[in-house]
């Protein structure tokens, strides 16, 4: 699973070293076009977060980097549970000198260091020139991504995570039922449930999902979708009674009536345990659509499928015709802790890893980054997925704003982990809503 996801939420157990660099030879690293350490030798310690992408593509880029540059040595760690090994050795001050972690974690260690501004500022990167080649890292990056607050949390107009792997979100289905009924995939809320009557005439459920993490995409687009960038801009930078307007309660009214068209086996499988059964729905025709990223293919290549199975994705229905469908982009981040030892050697890794070398490797494990011009090298499944932009949907990007921290307060559990409750029964529509307002208020007061 992503996560979360992803996104929603990722790489396998090699962990080799997080011991910090005790070496007295650190140096700077120049900024010419190989980037070259041209003194003397050094350590880099990396850590990355093991995903569905799996182990290898980080030990293949680990030594391409030190291939490229002789002067340092890659210690890397990756491990399905990055933050329990790396918090210990960062709390005793041995800190990783780059890590892959993105947010929407359950243990949340990056929002924590985004609390504590305990990122390095890397907007210095992107002018800097990918590793070995003659252009800039802004301009390779896909225009958009390095503008949003899930890389410049502060929304001060500065950086500090840097885009990396990036995955549409939508629904996922199998189309090749769809075919076989005769059935078109919706296009507006309206038509999904006609769909969903149809469905449940034959014994299908519309929808399940994972887990409630899923529904951070999921809310995203829904709002995107209601009432556009501004209104969605002033819902993640929690505005006054934003979350009691007609278009959040349009937002809440949708997903209490999908609630009604869910599995009913979802809520007891909706768990980190036990994710994949809710996703086998989908794979044994059960329930037609779940909202996921595209690495639920690789999470899923071993499951059994109902014949004939083919993967489908598709933007969220529009409120009405023709008005606009959204396809939320979970992107994973990298960045560099203010207390790592070899920050500037940290950097210069960070433009390797949109070279065209760490691309090549990264895509063949699947692993996609928002690089120009690479939707046009994909095949298969994940041409399908990247090119749902090319059919009409828009792209939403970014998350909520970074607060200081708010004992007891979190907009992650109330908005989208709620959902259980929703579905189950247990919670009112209108009274998850209420607390949705009350924990934007907390919130509001304590935005950094």
């Amino acid at each position: 699973m992503k996560k979360k996801l992803f996104l929603s939420g990722m790489t396998a157990l090699l962990s080799l070293s997080l011991i910090a660099c005790q070496s007295s030879e650190t140096s700077k690293v120049d900024d010419s076009k190989d980037g070259k350490d041209s003194s003397k030798n050094q350590t880099l310690h990396i850590a990355a977060l093991e995903s569905a992408y799996g182990k290898d593509m980080w030990t293949k880029v680990a030594q391409a980097y030190e291939e490229a540059n002789p002067n340092v040595k890659v210690e890397l760690t990756a491990d399905k549970n990055l933050e329990e090994v790396i918090s210990p050795n960062m709390k005793a001050g041995n800190y990783p000198d780059v890590v892959l972690l993105a947010t929407g974690r359950k243990l949340a260690l990056t929002e924590t260091l985004i609390k504590d501004k305990a990122l390095e500022n890397i907007t210095d990167v992107l002018d800097k020139n990918v590793f070995g080649e003659d252009f800039k890292v802004k301009d390779k990056l896909v225009p958009g991504f390095t503008d949003t607050l899930a890389t410049n949390p502060y929304n001060d107009g500065k950086t500090y995570m840097a885009p990396m792997f990036y995955s549409p979100t939508g629904l996922f289905y199998n189309a090749a039922l769809l075919k076989e009924k005769g059935w078109e995939v919706p296009k507006t809320w309206d038509e999904m449930w006609a769909l969903g009557d149809k469905a449940k005439a034959e014994g299908i459920s519309l929808f399940t999902y994972p887990t409630t993490g899923y529904f951070d995409a999921f809310f995203y687009s829904l709002l995107l979708e209601v009432g556009g960038p501004d209104f969605y801009n002033k819902a993640m930078k929690y505005e006054d009674g934003i979350w009691e307007s007609p278009g959040a309660t349009k937002v809440f009214e949708i997903v209490g009536k999908l609630a009604k068209y869910t599995a009913p086996t979802t809520v007891a499988n909706a768990n980190d345990k036990d994710f994949t059964k809710n996703q086998q729905l989908i794979l044994d025709n059960k329930a037609l659509f779940m909202p996921n990223g595209t690495w639920v293919v690789g999470e899923m290549k071993d499951a059994p499928r109902a014949d004939g199975f083919e993967w489908g994705m598709t933007a969220l229905p529009a409120i009405e015709d023709g008005g606009d469908r959204y396809a939320f982009t979970f992107f994973e981040q990298m960045w560099v802790p203010a207390q790592a030892k070899n920050k500037d050697a940290a950097k210069d890794f960070l433009t390797f890893v949109y070279s065209d070398k760490a691309a090549e490797i990264f895509a063949e494990a699947g692993a996609i980054q928002p690089i120009e011009g690479i939707s046009e090298k994909l095949t298969g499944d994940n041409k399908l997925f990247y090119s749902i932009y090319d059919s009409g949907a828009k792209a939403g990007m970014g998350g909520f704003a970074a607060t200081e921290a708010v004992e007891g307060v979190s907009m992650a559990d109330t908005l989208f982990r709620s959902v259980d409750s929703i579905v189950s029964g247990d919670k009112k529509v209108k009274d998850w809503q209420k607390a949705v307002e009350k924990v934007s208020d907390k919130l509001r007061s304590a935005l950094k």
